[in-house]
């Protein structure tokens, strides 16, 4: 299920490290006290990752209770975004790069230039 993100209207990665020792009460007040965002709305899909990038949790809300989703990679890890505590919103392209452990962020973006302004 997580391999293939559609369905999803939108996705949130919560960067930095998250406790995955929590369910999904702890995961729903994450969501709702530390990024203000509505944790029941449907068909949005929130991604955690502790300390250990080869794990992950999802939590979605869908109408009648939530979904918990947990992933361990046997091999690899995922390139979770750490500079920032703050709920990051994806694309479904972005979401597949991190499912084949791509950089969802770059860390070094290529920054736009004004005529004029020497470096």
């Amino acid at each position: 299920m997580l391999n293939d993100a559609s369905g999803f209207r939108r996705i949130y990665l919560a960067t930095g490290y998250t406790d995955l020792r929590r369910g999904m009460e702890g995961l729903a007040s994450i969501i709702k006290f530390n990024f203000q965002l509505d944790p029941y709305q449907k068909d949005i899909l929130f991604l955690f990752c502790g300390r250990r990038t080869d794990r992950i949790k999802g939590l979605v809300w869908e109408g009648d209770g939530f979904l918990l989703l947990y992933k361990r990679l046997e091999l690899g890890a995922f390139n979770w975004p750490r500079t920032k505590e703050e709920a990051l919103e994806i694309t479904p392209e972005q979401y597949q790069y991190l499912m084949q452990g791509l950089e969802v962020v770059a860390r070094h973006p290529i920054q736009e230039v004004r005529p004029g302004k020497v470096l």
